[in-house]
């Protein structure tokens, strides 16, 4: 009894995790220095200095070359506006072209089975509005029956994409981000030249799998050592600075088109000034976060010391209980995790699916968008090619533009639930709200209906495109920025891989003929209203330093809706005078029972 009343009278002194809330880095870190790398390791080797930023600058340039690959297909694989149709006569086989009609429409001719199965491509008969004289589809006659082929190896790199982000994510993390930046690029260039040299489709389709295999691995290892270079206060802005390069790759590829006119060419100029990348293998180091993460401290220790040397740093001056802790941790051995042990976590694995939702329905609905600005308005500015191509850029211009202020004002998880609201919007008033105005436009005096419909939905498409190209960035963003370095790599697989699976919906729907197209729009118009509820339950990483171990990613919990408590505060059934009075009636029994 005495024992129990004492331990009541100190429930106000001893200290107690907070209940609910973001677990500050000093509860979960052990106090070691090596351990805290945003606040101890980094600033002691120069914070973001000079060799610092001229590794982000070596991480930006590949981003132009990367955004060239990402969108070669729609020039590789874009179909002939006009084409010759053929006309048979069987009285006579020896005349079995009697006369080619031109400029029937593709799209025109592949509605009707028997026009489609006689489309045929001439030199005289095909007409690209790219800038290339020829590409795959005229040069294989990928054209009426033949048509299919060409969502087949539309296919290829987004499927390669999606199985080198899985793969490659892994032996980032078991291997290193630099083995696998340099093995990708070997592999890229190989089988990027190769597809320049195919003899027919399938060789195609299956070269540009593989080059798809090692573009996931260059974008998803520079993806990793760019924000593991950083300091908290800096990690978006410069990733915002690579998607920006990116963007001015996909702006510039048509000007690139029509200097190149071939598309074999093309594939080369493309693919070439990977070899620049090889140099990486001196100038970049691996990433010296991971290296600590995971105890490699003999190689942790001669990459500081190339760090502080290149900032004029003098590590046994400067950091002398750094390097004596380092020292004494040498003959640690290495220990390397796995993505799967995500799986035993409480809030971890949580966090990186609600992420790999939010990607994958950010890409899948952004198509509808772009489906419904081309398909639904036949005639209007944007059935032409580089209109519909330059106003895809141009909101994804506008989006990363809108980005930076939205997410420095709100922060990760107030932005993106902000642009997860105006995509459901979007699409939701896009499905719903232009029906009804058809519907009830003789009631509401509505001459042309019809004009008012295109244009709302022209602009509905656009604000969607725009808001869903931020929900798909950012949340690319977010999810390394919870993952934990030692499964960063995984992680990163993992939501790169969902808006692999999202963007793939375009080709499908395609090589379906666009059925059950407004079926695919309401089921990620449904997602976006579930991805705006899964939204709250994720934590806010801005200026939180990144998460280095599986127990550190669980400390990044949800903050509560009410302020959170301080550590160690704890809410009592009794208050601190009850608690002392009750004390001293216990220390009485007590007493009196002696």
């Amino acid at each position: 009894m005495c024992e129990t009343v004492m331990a009541v009278s100190q429930l106000d002194i001893e200290p107690h995790p907070p209940e609910n809330g973001f677990v500050t880095p000093e509860t979960n870190i052990s106090p070691d220095l090596l351990s805290r790398i945003d606040s101890g390791v980094l600033p002691s080797v120069g914070g973001f200095g000079r060799f610092q930023k001229q590794l982000i600058v070596l991480t930006w340039i590949p981003a132009m070359f990367i955004g060239f690959s990402q969108f070669s297909d729609s020039f590789l694989l874009a179909e002939p506006k006009t084409c010759a149709q053929v006309q048979r006569n069987n009285s006579d086989p020896s005349l079995n072209v009697t006369q080619a009609i031109l400029n029937i429409s593709l799209n025109n001719a592949s509605n009707s089975a028997n026009a489609s199965s006689q489309c045929i491509c001439t030199q005289s008969g095909c007409e690209l509005e790219i800038g290339l004289e020829q590409n795959v589809v005229t040069k294989w006659n990928l054209v009426g029956d033949s048509a299919w082929m060409v969502h087949i190896a539309k296919f290829s790199l987004l499927v390669g994409s999606i199985f080198g982000y899985l793969v490659l994510g892994v032996l980032a993390d078991w291997c290193g981000r630099h083995p696998v930046l340099i093995l990708s690029v070997i592999f890229m260039f190989i089988f990027g030249m190769t597809v320049a040299f195919s003899v027919n489709v399938p060789m195609f389709s299956t070269l540009r799998f593989f080059e798809g295999f090692c573009l996931a691995g260059i974008t998803l290892s520079l993806y990793a050592l760019r924000i593991e270079l950083c300091l908290p206060g800096c990690r978006f802005s410069m990733t915002m600075v690579a998607n920006f390069v990116a963007l001015a790759g996909q702006l510039l590829m048509p000007g690139l088109v029509v200097l190149c006119r071939d598309w074999q060419v093309l594939q080369a100029v493309v693919i070439c000034p990977l070899l620049l990348m090889l140099s990486y293998i001196w100038i970049f180091p691996e990433s010296l976060r991971w290296l600590l993460a995971t105890q490699q401290y003999n190689r942790s220790k001669w990459i500081m010391e190339r760090v502080a040397k290149k900032n004029n740093i003098n590590l046994e001056e400067d950091a002398e209980e750094l390097m004596t802790e380092l020292n004494q941790a040498l003959p640690k051995q290495a220990k390397k995790t796995c993505i799967v042990k995500m799986v035993g976590t409480r809030n971890l694995w949580k966090n990186i699916v609600v992420l790999c939702v939010n990607s994958l329905t950010g890409y899948g609905i952004h198509h509808c968008f772009a489906r419904s600005l081309t398909e639904d308005q036949p005639t209007s500015i944007f059935s032409n090619f580089y209109a519909k191509y330059y106003t895809m850029g141009g909101t994804a211009v506008a989006s990363c533009v809108a980005l930076c202020p939205a997410v420095g004002v709100m922060g990760r998880r107030g932005g993106l639930l902000m642009f997860m609201i105006i995509t459901a919007l979007a699409s939701l008033l896009q499905l719903g709200l232009l029906n009804l105005v058809g519907k009830y436009s003789v009631h509401l005096n509505i001459d042309d209906s019809g004009t008012l419909n295109s244009n709302f939905s022209m602009a509905f498409s656009i604000i969607g495109m725009f808001s869903s190209h931020a929900v798909s960035n950012l949340s690319i963003f977010f999810c390394a920025e919870i993952t934990p370095t030692v499964i960063r790599g995984g992680g990163l697989g993992l939501v790169l891989a969902s808006a692999g699976f999202g963007m793939l919906t375009a080709p499908i729907m395609e090589l379906h003929n666009q059925k059950g197209y407004f079926l695919h729009h309401i089921i990620f118009a449904c997602c976006t209203l579930i991805c705006i509820i899964c939204i709250l339950l994720l934590p806010e990483t801005r200026n939180r330093p990144l998460p280095e171990t599986l127990a550190d990613g669980e400390g990044y919990t949800r903050q509560p809706l009410l302020p959170p408590r301080k550590p160690g505060e704890q809410l009592l059934l009794l208050t601190k005078s009850e608690s002392r009075e009750y004390a001293r009636v216990g220390d009485t029994n007590c007493f009196l029972g002696s």
